[in-house]
């Protein structure tokens, strides 16, 4: 049964489970390339250096610092415990998608699961939506029953505890999002970084260049929209019943807005769930069909029943579920405090945690915007003279990263590559910053399958290797559709290399 001020869990749950499935199915799709035995970084190199680090053995320091279940498997076999954690989740949270069923053992184990994938994954797994996962799973856990598998459990009613928890974490988000924004780039504070967002975001959608090309006071709108949005509007939470129903309906919308707009993996998808807390019974009652023995029928008749009756008897067990509500409300508590000071400090970082469960995390998205949009090109050639005027260079091509300006821009959330994201941060630093640049060179000149699989085309497929693989730096217009609908090139700019026409080109990496 649902508390008068609680969101409805079939509907929280089905949008918290489609955010588990994209997780654990990118992790099984892209995992071994990643961190596999033969991956970019792979993850049983970094676990023997934390071994190394805490004395050569698993100690409790090392869980503490790394807690991952792979530290009780058999690492001789690492991909094949990378896809079992990957699959086991990717079933758990398919059935409780499917069946609307879950109950705290099931939610519990896909936390672990996906913890200890993200406590491995290094840089891949870097992304400030795998800690806000996390979170929101941990909250999740205490939404449902300790056994019992209904999609209406009558005997756990939800807790309060768990329902401000769900606001304290959208709180934090949006107000963490605007002050980042605030405290970063100037274009935030002169109102001008929607005129470059669009096209610098990592990975652009096709609307984004329509967007791009809006005039200049619908940029101004709306960044100071964004504002508004992720600076006032999170203290509508405190103001009551209705002003937080608002929050709610304005947070929601305004995910489904960056949505459309650009390519975020399921960050704003994951962002819409601690927004339904914001919502009561009356409010989402109109999403439930209606009729004898369906969800909303339920419902009420269960609503009926408490009213006429003098409430539920104190069971043991209600008593031990409302101590553990009290554990988790004192446990949030405590893990917040940093994070508030995280937020009131001038000095705030985004994106990361202070406990290694990742209970609670700070938050934050685009503190500066970059101005103009830089590729990292991959290409490789068979001249044995790499210097040499003649040599061919052809491009590998990735699967959603800009490349190839024929290619129109892709539409993939809330998938996504993380490899096409990494390339994005790439490009703006040296291969010295980013040691997987080189071990991925390395792949491609090894024509290795695996790694290769992360991209879309590789102009030495079915022959040999390249001899020689470079990085150079483009800075491209996007790509303008035409009348027909095709895609067609703007002019190309090439910085860094191949400037003096009469020379050979320069050899560098990035």
């Amino acid at each position: 049964m649902l508390a008068p001020a609680g969101p409805a869990p079939p509907v929280s749950r089905c949008q918290d489970m489609k955010n588990w499935v994209v997780a654990f199915l990118v992790a099984f799709h892209q995992n071994k390339q990643l961190i596999g035995d033969r991956g970019l970084l792979p993850c049983r190199t970094y676990l023997q250096s934390v071994q190394r680090h805490f004395g050569g053995r698993v100690s409790w320091d090392a869980l503490s610092y790394a807690p991952t279940v792979l530290w009780l498997l058999d690492w001789s076999h690492m991909d094949a415990n990378l896809d079992a954690l990957a699959l086991l989740g990717l079933g758990i949270s398919s059935f409780i998608l499917v069946s609307g069923c879950a109950n705290m053992v099931l939610m519990a184990a896909l936390w672990v699961l996906y913890m200890s994938l993200v406590n491995v994954g290094q840089i891949w797994y870097s992304f400030g939506w795998e800690s806000q996962l996390l979170e929101t799973g941990f909250l999740g856990i205490f939404l449902c029953p300790l056994w019992t598998l209904s999609a209406l459990p009558r005997g756990t009613p939800t807790s309060r505890v768990v329902v401000w928890g769900f606001r304290w974490l959208i709180f934090r988000i949006m107000l963490g999002a605007g002050l980042i924004k605030i405290r970063g780039d100037r274009c935030w504070r002169d109102l001008t970084c929607m005129d470059f967002h669009y096209e610098t975001q990592p990975v652009p959608n096709p609307v984004a260049y329509f967007l791009h090309r809006s005039p200049w006071w619908f940029h101004r709108f709306e960044t100071l929209s964004n504002h508004f949005l992720e600076l006032v509007v999170p203290f509508f939470i405190f103001l009551g019943r209705r002003m937080c129903i608002v929050h709610g309906a304005l947070q929601v919308l305004f995910q489904v807005v960056l949505i459309i707009s650009g390519n975020l993996s399921f960050l704003n998808w994951l962002t819409i769930v601690p927004s339904l807390a914001c919502f009561d019974d009356a409010t989402l009652g109109g999403l439930f069909p209606s009729g004898p023995g369906r969800l909303k029928d339920q419902v009420l008749k269960i609503q009926e029943e408490e009213a006429r009756g003098p409430g539920a008897p104190r069971t043991r067990g209600r008593v031990a579920r409302g101590m553990v509500n009290l554990a988790l409300g004192v446990l949030v508590a405590w893990l917040s405090i940093p994070v508030v000071l995280n937020l009131l400090s001038p000095r705030q970082v985004m994106n990361s945690s202070f406990n290694p469960l990742r209970i609670v995390n700070t938050y934050g998205a685009f503190g500066s915007i970059t101005r103009e949009r830089t590729e990292v090109i991959l290409q490789g050639t068979a001249s044995a003279n790499a210097s040499a005027p003649d040599a061919t260079w052809e491009d590998y091509e990735f699967k959603c990263k800009p490349g190839d300006l024929r290619r129109h821009p892709c539409l993939i959330s809330p998938y996504h590559h993380r490899l096409d994201w990494l390339m994005w941060f790439a490009a703006f630093q040296t291969y010295e910053h980013n040691e997987w640049v080189i071990h991925l060179a390395g792949k491609l000149l090894a024509n290795d399958a695996q790694a290769l699989s992360l991209l879309a085309r590789n102009p030495f497929e079915g022959r040999d290797p390249p001899r020689w693989v470079r990085g150079e730096h483009y800075s491209p217009e996007p790509p303008q559709p035409d009348v027909s609908g095709e895609w067609t090139p703007a002019p190309l700019a090439i910085h860094g290399a191949c400037r003096n026409a009469e020379g050979p080109c320069e050899n560098k990496l990035v």
